[in-house]
């Protein structure tokens, strides 16, 4: 299960909370509202809007599969009406409706998917919602800022590691005597050495299944890929100097892979950085 993570952005004097989720952004309707004249009780007033409940039920259509579509034809049938009342709770435990959330405890209050919160902006109030909509840009912007910083990093070290790699193949399996183009073929050896180990194919293996892909396995590669792949040549560099054979080092090097991988995929530290 992806971990729930909580950012605050700042709007027109107000601190809006907002939980990134597995399924999409949701933005604190409750907080939106803190300073609008009413307060809380507008979202019930946005609720009771024949246009809203119309609006919500299409989002849920095309986004939920587990939308009880029968129970929203009953609520649209009464939207509208003076006698007609729906909360966020009471829209959710009908409809199984996933667009809003309405809790209690460490994230309480209403939140919605970004896609609604903006709508509800535009209701509260058209400058609001531009507001709104530029300071959560602002933050989507720094998170992939911080994801590329990461990812730009992995790479460096990549490369770094690459070096230590490419001069224990130099002191230790090149020979004086060796031609360069014999020693451009070793060192594409052992780089596909790696490539096997973590990619399970080689760089030519790759590049056959995937003709249109831009670059070449490495540049496809996932952040975690990435890590387990510096982690392989600072190790394959180690075991070239204990005078470990080639296959041998594959088999080692492709059980630590399998390893690191495991748990890198499990690790809530490198899921925050997607």
């Amino acid at each position: 299960m992806t971990k729930t993570t909580k950012s605050i952005i700042q709007v027109k004097g107000s601190s809006i909370n907002v939980l990134s989720k597995a399924n999409g952004d949701y933005i604190s309707l409750t907080d939106m509202v803190r300073n609008f004249d009413g307060g809380s009780a507008l979202i019930e007033q946005w609720l009771k809007n024949k246009d809203t409940v119309l609006f919500l039920g299409v989002w849920e259509q095309i986004n939920n599969p587990g939308f009880n579509s029968p129970e929203f034809e009953g609520i649209k049938n009464e939207a509208g009406r003076n006698s007609f009342y729906l909360s966020a709770k009471k829209w959710i435990d009908l409809t199984k409706a996933t667009g809003l959330i309405a809790s209690a405890g460490r994230y309480g209050g209403t939140y919605a998917h970004k896609d609604i919160a903006f709508e509800f902006g535009s209701w509260l109030s058209p400058e609001f919602k531009l507001y709104l909509i530029t300071e959560f840009q602002r933050l989507k912007d720094e998170e992939n800022d911080r994801l590329k910083l990461g990812w730009n990093l992995q790479r460096t070290l990549a490369k770094i590691n690459y070096r230590i790699h490419t001069d224990a193949i130099r002191d230790v399996l090149i020979p004086p005597a060796l031609s360069k183009k014999h020693t451009v073929l070793k060192y594409a050896s052992e780089a596909d050495l790696l490539n096997v180990a973590l990619f399970g194919k080689t760089a030519k293996e790759w590049r056959d299944a995937n003709p249109k892909a831009d670059g070449n396995i490495r540049d496809q590669a996932s952040l975690e890929q990435l890590v387990v792949l510096t982690n392989l040549e600072s190790l394959n560099s180690v075991l070239i100097r204990q005078g470990l054979s080639q296959p041998d080092r594959l088999q080692r090097l492709n059980e630590i892979a399998i390893s690191q991988m495991t748990t890198l995929l499990a690790s809530n530290t490198v899921k925050r950085l997607k």
